[in-house]
């Protein structure tokens, strides 16, 4: 709860709970938690978004266009980010777009007045990290399958000085391998901060509401108009993060594809 007798508790919701206990493997317990389950949500919203854009009628319907939109909006960041070669791509850039947009956006749902409890996955760390070392991998595949030794080019600017080179080489590789820490983080501190200010909030309104009728006017009212705003703000974070998450992980795709 984000607020029992009277104390605010934000970090509740990140708990990760056992739904029911899954199957063994190798000794180990794997159980279905509530963060499995809304990952699971989450791609069956995605998978019912497609399917229902996916009718190819001569004149969309609004779901069709909405999708087309969304497919053309990934095409077009790709092709400006890589160029004609990393159309091969957009079918991952797109999936991993339309998946976090879809997490955050559902982790935002109010279906707290149905007895239930929203889990936004992508406020966990080690579903950001997966996400970002897996974004990670495909940079190294790419890279070193296309250029072999000639991918270590990358951490060599075009016309630095040869004493620079060995110095600058160890700066521009630890700032390659940061990629991913840098890309996981992102996300995960952006959902994190927003989620924990607005149960702080949210306690400030029940707590405020229970001490009485002047509490509620000078603390649950300004609190409750503010978690408005900030849950609308929050909105806008959800599809920027997700787009951010997007194009970083083009403009490195890019860097593997055409070595700049």
């Amino acid at each position: 709860m984000a607020a029992e007798g009277g104390k605010i508790d934000p970090m509740h919701q990140f708990e990760v709970q056992t739904i029911f206990d899954g199957f063994n493997l190798g000794g180990h317990q794997i159980a279905f938690t509530n963060s499995a389950l809304w990952m699971v949500l989450t791609v069956g919203v995605l998978w019912l978004f497609m399917l229902g854009g996916m009718k190819r009628e001569l004149v969309p319907g609004r779901w069709q266009a909405m999708v087309e939109g969304m497919t053309n909006f990934v095409a077009s960041m790709i092709d400006t980010s890589i160029g004609p070669k990393g159309k091969q791509f957009t079918p991952y850039v797109f999936s991993l777009f339309m998946f976090i947009l879809i997490a955050n956006i559902l982790g935002m749902l109010p279906v707290g007045i149905f007895g239930l409890h929203p889990f936004t996955v992508t406020s966990h760390l080690t579903i950001t990290g997966v996400l970002a070392i897996l974004s990670f991998s495909i940079v190294l595949i790419v890279g070193f399958g296309r250029h072999g030794i000639r991918f270590f080019t990358l951490f060599v600017p075009h016309g630095t000085p040869l004493p620079m080179i060995p110095l600058i080489f160890l700066v521009e590789l630890m700032s390659f391998l940061v990629r991913p820490f840098s890309l996981g983080l992102r996300l995960f501190v952006a959902m994190t901060a927003g989620h924990i200010l607005l149960k702080v909030l949210g306690g400030f309104v029940i707590n405020g509401t229970n001490a009485g009728v002047g509490y509620a006017f000078l603390v649950g009212l300004p609190s409750f108009t503010l978690m408005v705003g900030i849950s609308a703000l929050e909105l806008l974070v959800a599809a920027i993060q997700a787009y951010v998450f997007a194009l970083l992980t083009s403009l490195y795709i890019n860097d593997a594809v055409n070595l700049h």
